[in-house]
């Protein structure tokens, strides 16, 4: 397949007009997607992406299109794993859940622009000088390593809302401590500030700049073809908003997936050294000469990042963590919606049941937690607890009012909350 200027054309027009219909019709009037919204546009720009893909197979070259598929599945992993910390960015600077549409939009626009640049310079870096592949191999084996040791370690990550671009923000301009709506600048008191919106976007588009030194490497590591490269990563943070909304609670419950991503990198990591290899210009190795290694065909590495991932998202669903967390995330989530259905007033009996039935379920689970997994993964324990007792209090008022009995309720108001 010819990739020509035209294609390229048409490419970023089509991403480009993408990004703007999110904006006019999705964040542009702030609002909580619901898991039904979430769910139908995560589904379409999914179906996007791999119909992209069958376009390079439409006219018979496999070889691009294989690449794409194993470019598009590194990095859509890699960008699932950003919202970790696009997550906590938001918490840090208390963000209103119908604002962070905006700010997700955000990141994900910033995203594709600092890749882009990143991209350019990388598939010049490789024209000019091949061997280039030696120290992107390098990087993506210590930032494997680096990712790997934190987990063992249990290394708290630094702190991303407090990183050296939104220091000079609040040093050299003023800002307001509250949000005005989504608005990005405010006047107070004839003055005119920014908003704590616009301090979280820096503190996102910072962090975008990080996530591309593993990004940009990665991709290169299974394509050098610069349109793939940009396909790819831009398909794969398209819907990332989206994504974010329909899978929230479960990006918590992926507890390994650091670690299959350190896999993930330090496979591609050694798959660029042997291509450094085998083509070696380097006159302190082999005397300059091509070393005869074995390299890895792409084929061979799509397959081999799926199951890497496959086994991840399975082994962190079904662990006793990722049970565990689970557990105590669903006790909390199904209290409040009790406590909701309580406080609207026009519930019907059938609906106030099923809460019921499924605040006793999982709080039941959560009491059976072990001790060590409630101490690491309840982060706000009052607020947590709070919510459990509250909704088991209303609902054992209303049992004993109906003359019904509330065996889970009774037990979590007489001990005066769950056990956290």
């Amino acid at each position: 397949m010819e990739i020509n200027g035209l294609l390229w054309g048409i490419t970023i027009a089509v991403i480009v007009g993408l990004l703007a219909f999110d904006y006019i019709f999705h964040v542009r009037k702030a609002h909580l997607p619901t898991i039904r919204e979430a769910a139908i546009w995560s589904a379409i720009y999914i179906g996007i992406a791999l119909v992209f893909g069958l376009m390079f197979f439409a006219v018979g070259d496999t070889t691009h299109a294989v690449e794409y598929y194993a470019g598009y599945i590194t990095e859509k992993a890699l960008s699932v794993d950003n919202l970790f910390v696009f997550l906590v960015i938001m918490a840090s600077f208390k963000v209103p859940r119908e604002y962070q549409q905006k700010v997700l939009l955000f990141g994900i626009t910033f995203a594709l622009i600092s890749r882009t640049i990143f991209i350019l310079l990388g598939a010049a870096i490789i024209e000019a000088w091949s061997d280039v592949f030696y120290l992107f191999g390098i990087a993506l084996l210590l930032i494997a390593g680096q990712q790997l040791k934190g987990e063992l370690t249990g290394d708290e990550a630094e702190d991303e809302a407090d990183n050296i671009m939104v220091r000079l923000a609040k040093k050299f301009l003023p800002a307001s401590q509250h949000y005005h709506e989504d608005k990005l600048f405010t006047v107070e008191n004839g003055k005119r500030l920014l908003t704590p919106m616009l301090l979280v976007m820096v503190a996102i588009g910072a962090t975008d700049i990080l996530f591309a030194f593993d990004s940009i490497p990665a991709i290169f590591g299974l394509t050098q073809e610069p349109y793939i490269v940009f396909t790819a990563t831009a398909f794969s943070l398209m819907g990332l908003r989206q994504l974010y909304f329909l899978i929230d609670g479960l990006l918590d419950r992926l507890v390994y997936l650091s670690y299959g991503l350190s896999a993930v990198l330090g496979f591609i990591g050694v798959k660029l050294i042997l291509h450094a290899l085998h083509e070696n210009n380097l006159p302190f190795i082999n005397d300059g000469a091509n070393v005869p290694v074995v390299e890895i065909p792409t084929t061979l590495s799509l397959l081999v990042i799926v199951v890497i991932l496959g086994i991840t998202v399975v082994v962190s669903l079904n662990s006793p963590k990722g049970k565990a967390l689970r557990a105590l995330q669903n006790a909390e989530r199904y209290s409040h919606r009790y406590t909701e259905l309580r406080a609207e007033g026009d519930a019907s009996a059938a609906d106030l049941q099923k809460a019921e039935e499924l605040m006793d379920t999982w709080t039941r689970k959560a009491e059976g937690v072990a001790p060590k997994y409630r101490e690491s993964l309840i982060e706000h324990k009052d607020n947590y607890s709070e919510i459990i007792r509250v909704a088991h209090e209303t609902r054992l008022a209303s049992a004993k009012a109906e003359g019904r009995e509330a065996g889970v309720s009774a037990k979590i108001v007489e001990q005066q909350g769950p056990t956290v």
